[in-house]
Order: C-alpha cells, then sequence, then structure tokens
C-alpha cells in the first residue's frame, strides 16, 4: 500500500476578507501560517514521513510547504515547484468579494463561475496588472499557456498530465509524497483519483490546513482517503468553505 498526502495551503488574507483569489499572489493570514505549523505537527505526531514534495508557484502553498516540514524536520527532501499546481485563474472576479459578487450577478450566475465544471469566469484583460504573462515565474512557458480565465476542466487539462508523468510514477516507485496546492488543483486530482463526476464535484470543498490522506493499491487506485484531524472540526471547516457566497464580508480594522 502506498500513501499520498494532499495538503490545501493554509488560510490566506484573501480566503479570510472571503475573495477570489486565483493566479493573484497573496500572503497567508496569521490563521493560515498557524494550520500549516499545525499540520506539519499533526503529520510528524501521526508517524508520516516523506520523500518528496511538489507545490505550486503560489506563495501561499510554498509558504504552507515550508512550514509544515519545518514541524517535521523534513526540509532537506526535495521540492518540486510547477505552475501545473497552481489554483485555478478567476479571470476579472479575482479580488472581487464573493458575497458582493453574489449580490451584484446572482447566487445562480456566481454559482455557476464558481463550481461549473466546464464554463469560465469572463476573462482578464491582457494589459490588466495582474495578467500573469508578465510575471518572471512564468516566463518560460507559451503564451497559450497562460490562462486569463479557467474552468476546472482547463485545471484538470494542465495537471493531469503532470500527475501522470512526474508524480505518479514517483508514488508508484514508493517515494512518500506530499502535495501542497490549492482546493481546485487539489478538485482536479480528487475527481481523477476517485472518478467523480462533472456533476458531482461541484460539492466537493476542500478545507484548508487540513491534510488528506489516500492510501492507493500498487496500481495507484485509491483503496481509502481521510483528514487527519478532530472529525467535527473537518466538517465546520469544509462547510465554511461551502458556505463562502453567503457569509458576511470581514470588517475592515478601521471599521
Amino acid at each position: 500500500m502506498k500513501k499520498l498526502v494532499l495538503l490545501r495551503h493554509g488560510e490566506s488574507v484573501w480566503n479570510k476578507e472571503n475573495r477570489f483569489t486565483g493566479w493573484v499572489d497573496v500572503e497567508l493570514s496569521s490563521k493560515g501560517l498557524e494550520e500549516a505549523n499545525e499540520a506539519g505537527r499533526t503529520l510528524r505526531n501521526e508517524g508520516f514521513g516523506f520523500d518528496v514534495a511538489y507545490t505550486s508557484l503560489l506563495k501561499r502553498a510554498i509558504k504552507t510547504l515550508w512550514l509544515v516540514l519545518e514541524k517535521m524536520d523534513y526540509m532537506w527532501i526535495p521540492v518540486h515547484q510547477t505552475w501545473h499546481l497552481n489554483e485555478r485563474h478567476y479571470g476579472v472576479l479575482q479580488g472581487l468579494n464573493k458575497v458582493e459578487t453574489v449580490e451584484k450577478h446572482g447566487e445562480k450566475q456566481v454559482h455557476i463561475w464558481r463550481r461549473s465544471y466546464n464554463i469560465c469566469p469572463p476573462a482578464l484583460g491582457s494589459n490588466h496588472p495582474d495578467f500573469p504573462m508578465s510575471d518572471p515565474r512564468y516566463k518560460a512557458l507559451d503564451v497559450q499557456q497562460i490562462p486569463s480565465t479557467e474552468c476546472l476542466k482547463d485545471v484538470v487539462t494542465r495537471f493531469l498530465p503532470y500527475w501522470k508523468s512526474t508524480i505518479a510514477p514517483t508514488i508508484a516507485r514508493g517515494e512518500r509524497t506530499l502535495i501542497a496546492a490549492h482546493g481546485n488543483s487539489i478538485r482536479a486530482l480528487i475527481m481523477y483519483l476517485d472518478k467523480v463526476s462533472e456533476d458531482k464535484i461541484a460539492d466537493l470543498n476542500i478545507p484548508t490546513g487540513i491534510p488528506l490522506v489516500y492510501e492507493l493499491e500498487d496500481d495507484l487506485r485509491p483503496i481509502r482517503h481521510y483528514y487527519l484531524g478532530d472529525p467535527e472540526a473537518v466538517e465546520r471547516a469544509t462547510q465554511s468553505v461551502a458556505n463562502q457566497t453567503t457569509m458576511k464580508r470581514s470588517p475592515s480594522p478601521t471599521s
């Protein structure tokens, strides 16, 4: 039996403010820093160890991974960073508050943009300051590879080839593997591993900072999966993600 651990990054400052984040490179919040540290402590206390780790090119996932490996005393293992594990690009929604977007466009439309498998939000213009083309971390990509918006299907399309060519063979060789990524890149992998339908994947929510363990056959078919942590706390965190379009915006420090 082989094990794979998936970890969505800790809460970011835009998670806290209930904003669509996507490819915008925001910091972890103070809560997110503690979630990452707690994930590392939990994995250490549960006896986990790793031979290799994968993460995205976004610092909220990178920092989460650093903190986890530091808590586990595994900072020496190889870490591979790739844009294939980036969060889904939310187009013009990036930076917008989710509740305010519902108030402007309606719950049905925002749900389609947020959770539809194959419908993208409106695209970000190439002259927008957040358009990734000018970001040096993506300079090796062809212009056709750089998104201006994405749906989950697009994340599956860019992530699965990397999984099959790079990560899956690593696990198959018996290397203990940790992936620290984002809600949608993790959802894309779960959809593939568990054969979740396009309709059902809309109901899958990934909480921040809680390790998700997959036990796999030698051919990498899932045997079972489970979160590490108190089940009630996991349920509350998962439901919090599901409720983001109905949550009130966090008050500003001056309000």
